[in-house]
């Protein structure tokens, strides 16, 4: 079985399951190991509809986490990652955390777009869609040229989880130019990207990013590809993963990787 390297527990502010609980779900269902990434996302939007805060106290978490793996030794390895909300002037920021606290495993995301976050409607008002979700995929050049101390882009094509149509009218082709410079950059800085299977769960029938984007990264060189269910709840961990042998070898892979310590392994699908 595979690896589930992108999910969350109560240390995220969107999440309310305890650590000890989605480990359980992941033993369950047979996983061969996992990866905990919960949410730091600074200078989050004060949004009115939202009272959420996506920080955690990194000393705390990894405390909790080194419990556990002590715990679970014997049942499953359990490794301690980080998603970082990226935005272009936390880059300072973000370099003395990773610093200070080092992580097996760091997935760089976008869910904030010059300071608002696309799960929100306000996001999209007065604006055409494709605007919207343009803006999105430069955002994310953004954050790249500000910061490099990741290893995968997170779920490269989120906004279209939340935009008013979600993928009706959305292709790779669309955005090609700008996707084609995401990908180009980091692989010329040899980061990789994620299949980020929470995109079945919304009801996309892709994952995030979609195939296209994924057969594009691979064409352009690309090698780096991670597994997440992008899980905060016990029974989505692991979700849709079922796809995941044969979506990957559709999109040119025959491998995918886990980071332990910051240093990529390539495991068989």
């Amino acid at each position: 079985m595979y690896w589930d390297t992108h999910m969350h527990s109560s240390f995220s502010g969107d999440c309310t399951s305890s650590p000890a609980s989605m480990i359980d779900a992941a033993v369950s269902k047979g996983l061969s190991g996992i990866c905990f990434t919960d949410h730091m996302d600074y200078d989050y939007p004060k949004d009115p509809q939202s009272k959420t805060v996506f920080e955690f106290d990194p000393p705390q978490y990894k405390a909790a986490i080194a419990r556990l793996q002590q715990q679970y030794k014997d049942r499953l390895p359990v490794l301690c990652g980080i998603e970082l909300g990226l935005q272009p002037h936390l880059a300072p920021k973000h370099a003395e955390l990773l610093n200070t606290f080092p992580f097996d495993f760091v997935i760089g995301s976008s869910h904030v777009v010059h300071g608002k976050d696309p799960y929100y409607a306000s996001y999209y008002e007065g604006r055409s869609e494709e605007e919207a979700y343009r803006e999105y995929f430069v955002s994310i050049l953004e954050n790249i040229n500000a910061f490099k101390d990741f290893d995968v882009y997170g779920h490269i094509d989120y906004v279209v989880r939340y935009g008013p149509n979600k993928n009706a009218f959305y292709t790779y082709e669309k955005y090609a130019d700008v996707i084609d410079a995401v990908l180009k950059k980091l692989i010329s800085l040899g980061k990789g990207i994620e299949v980020n299977t929470a995109g079945f769960k919304y009801g996309l029938g892709h994952p995030n990013p979609c195939e296209d984007i994924l057969k594009r990264y691979r064409a352009l060189g690309g090698e780096i590809v991670t597994l997440g269910a992008d899980a905060h709840q016990p029974e989505h961990v692991a979700y849709a993963f079922e796809k995941v042998a044969g979506l990957l070898k559709s999109c040119g892979f025959s491998y995918y990787t886990v980071f332990k310590k910051r240093r990529a392994e390539f495991l068989p699908v």
